[in-house]
């Protein structure tokens, strides 16, 4: 994909620095999120890429720098921010209707009488998502796949002009990657800014823009210009980077296969990599 206009961006964080007690999370870091288009953020685990969703969300005050929205103007955009489906206590006895509801919660506030609006916007996440057939049902008797449309379709109900996922095709299976894929393609359409974390390589690669982290920012800008074997030596280090005739593979424990889940394809960094869209067929 071609580089996005940066002339306003959705998001631009300048010398952000994020910690968590004593223990610094993000050093001091540049970044910039294009407008309207897909984000990928990915680094090693523990390199800080649900930190800083959680920073830009607002859930984590940077101890130094600032996260600014010059998009917004002088308001603050709206964002929805979907955790992944295994941070969210499957056992509560609550159904995915009720789930796909509390969407609406950032709204309307948590004691007010939703109105139709607000059901409309509840029914139509979750056709997006494609769960209508399972709205009854509660957390503990779904899939893992069809917990993380739940989680997608409840920030889908929110009113946003940014979403950011956390990990969202994460271990999950075909049926659930591909709606979830057809989500976030169409938000780009309608304008919304994207930003997802992964651990895979080659959905980063098809993204618009890509931020490598570990501890910071290693780099950004668009694939082909993050995702090369140095910047990726660089994140991940040289003990779990495999070079192969130019391509960059990365080990990745936390995503080997497992049967009956979503295959991520080939992790492979090299430019002339040309995925048609964020998820292939298995």
């Amino acid at each position: 994909m071609s580089e996005l206009s940066i002339a306003s961006p959705a998001i631009v964080g300048n010398d952000v620095v994020v910690s968590y007690q004593d223990h610094i999370a993000i050093r001091r870091s540049d970044f910039m999120i294009p407008l309207s288009g897909i984000t990928a953020i990915i680094g090693p685990n523990g390199s800080g890429k649900s930190t800083l969703l959680s920073a830009i969300a607002g859930l984590l005050e940077p101890q130094s720098g600032t996260i600014l929205f010059p998009a917004a103007g002088d308001s603050r955009p709206r964002i929805s921010y979907v955790l992944q489906s295994t941070k969210v206590n499957d056992a509560l006895p609550v159904t995915v209707r009720e789930v796909v509801t509390m969407g609406r919660y950032a709204d309307a506030g948590r004691f007010r009488r939703l109105g139709p609006d607000d059901r409309k916007a509840v029914d139509t996440a979750m056709a997006r998502t494609n769960i209508e057939s399972i709205s009854s049902r509660h957390l503990q008797q779904l899939s893992g796949g069809q917990r993380q449309r739940v989680m997608v379709s409840q920030g889908l109900a929110q009113d946003h002009d940014i979403l950011l996922l956390d990990e969202p095709l994460s271990g999950i299976d075909i049926v659930a990657a591909q709606a979830i894929d057809e989500v976030i393609h169409h938000e780009i359409a309608d304008g919304c800014s994207v930003v997802l974390t992964t651990h895979d390589l080659s959905e980063a690669s098809i993204a618009d823009h890509v931020i490598l982290l570990n501890g910071g920012v290693i780099a950004e800008g668009v694939p082909e210009s993050v995702l090369t074997p140095e910047n990726l030596a660089a994140a991940y280090g040289s003990s779990m980077l495999h070079l192969d005739r130019g391509s960059a593979l990365v080990d990745d424990p936390a995503h080997s296969p497992v049967p009956g889940r979503h295959v991520h394809r080939e992790r492979s960094g090299h430019p002339e990599s040309n995925p048609q869209d964020l998820h292939g067929p298995g």
